[in-house]
């Protein structure tokens, strides 16, 4: 997969993966499972970036953008979590 497809694959991911934990459906497994899918998308991300090979500037903003985008679907699943550990303190 060349690395267009690869950053615009990760960015579907990450819509997916907001629209599961904003839903709640995401279970404590699912949870540390889209986490650790991130963390790999985004070593791999960086790995790539760092590799040597000569990159445009428009790839190369293209893969900033898409660490930024793994970075804030982690943020938001965090406070995705917050949110129903508190609704479970509320009404439990």
């Amino acid at each position: 997969m060349c690395i267009l497809h690869f950053t615009l694959h990760i960015e579907q991911e990450c819509a997916e993966t907001r629209r599961e934990t904003a839903l709640g459906k995401a279970n404590h497994e699912r949870q540390v499972e889209l986490m650790e899918r991130i963390a790999n998308r985004g070593e791999a991300l960086v790995r790539t970036a760092t590799s040597g090979f000569p990159m445009s500037d428009e790839l190369k903003a293209r893969i900033l953008s898409t660490l930024l985008t793994l970075m804030n679907t982690r943020e938001n699943m965090d406070r995705a979590a917050m949110r129903q550990s508190a609704l479970r303190r509320f009404v439990g």
